[in-house]
């Protein structure tokens, strides 16, 4: 099943996509939701970030060419950042080249949707606590990473979290491909399957320290392949069994 959050008209409300028509779903998808039969054609909604996280928690070097890439080593734990509410936007939404960068990245990554409150997860039950995945754009200020050693401003500035375009809740995310495109030239491949620890890996770290809430998120990292964007791009991440998240880089204003 895909959900979309989108608006239409001044109204904001959840669908599920079939075909070219959103079904238009009464109340969230965080509990048992009926269709209310309503149908709305996707071309037109404007399609929202699918969720309004409270909190992005992203995890740093789980690819190991992506590491090598940037000259790192694998950590021997996960390294986890976190990505303000404020840095989310949806597909076809503008990301707006920071004033305090000169080296912007994409980076593509799936992206975790938790369905329900969870603390100290169990192994077993991570399946439980997924609403679902959708594709994420990592964007980064490389120049400001290397600069400032943490990771707050680099990562977390306003538009630098795609989201998008919806959430496939039916999905094994174990071994799915993940694509960049700049302007249709290709930039990252990869698979799910190279990730250096697993989705129930990384939510079992997670939720060991903070309790995940409905509709927070988890990027689950970046294959090799990250690369410089520009005023006038159009970036695109595609993934396996999900879809393809647009956007392009305007500057800031």
């Amino acid at each position: 099943m895909r959900i979309a959050r989108f608006s239409i008209d001044g109204n904001v409300g959840f669908g599920v996509l079939e075909g070219d028509e959103l079904d238009v779903i009464k109340g969230h998808p965080f509990a048992e939701f009926e269709r209310s039969g309503q149908k709305v054609p996707l071309e037109k909604v404007r399609l929202l970030p699918p969720v309004l996280p409270n909190k992005v928690v992203a995890i740093g070097r789980n690819y190991a060419e992506h590491a090598a890439e940037l000259g790192n080593e694998v950590p021997e734990t996960p390294i986890t950042f976190f990505k303000p509410s404020t840095s989310v936007i949806g597909h076809g939404d503008p990301i707006a080249y920071p004033s305090f960068s000169q080296e912007v990245h994409h980076e593509a990554e799936l992206a975790v949707v938790i369905g329900r409150m969870c603390r100290e997860v169990p192994r077993e039950r991570v399946k439980d606590v997924i609403l679902g995945y959708t594709c994420a754009n990592d964007i980064t200020a490389r120049d400001v990473q290397r600069r400032e050693k943490q990771w707050a401003r680099a990562k977390g500035f306003d538009s630098s979290c795609p989201l998008g375009p919806w959430i496939e809740t039916d999905l094994d995310p174990s071994d799915l491909t993940i694509q960049c495109t700049v302007n249709g030239e290709q930039r990252q491949l990869g698979r799910t399957s190279d990730m250096v620890r697993s989705i129930e890996d990384l939510i079992v770290h997670i939720t060991e320290a903070m309790t995940l809430l409905p509709g927070d998120v988890v990027l689950t990292g970046t294959p090799a392949g990250v690369g410089p964007l520009n005023v006038g791009d159009t970036v695109a991440v595609t993934i396996e069994g999900i879809g393809t998240l647009t956007n392009k880089v305007i500057k800031r204003g």
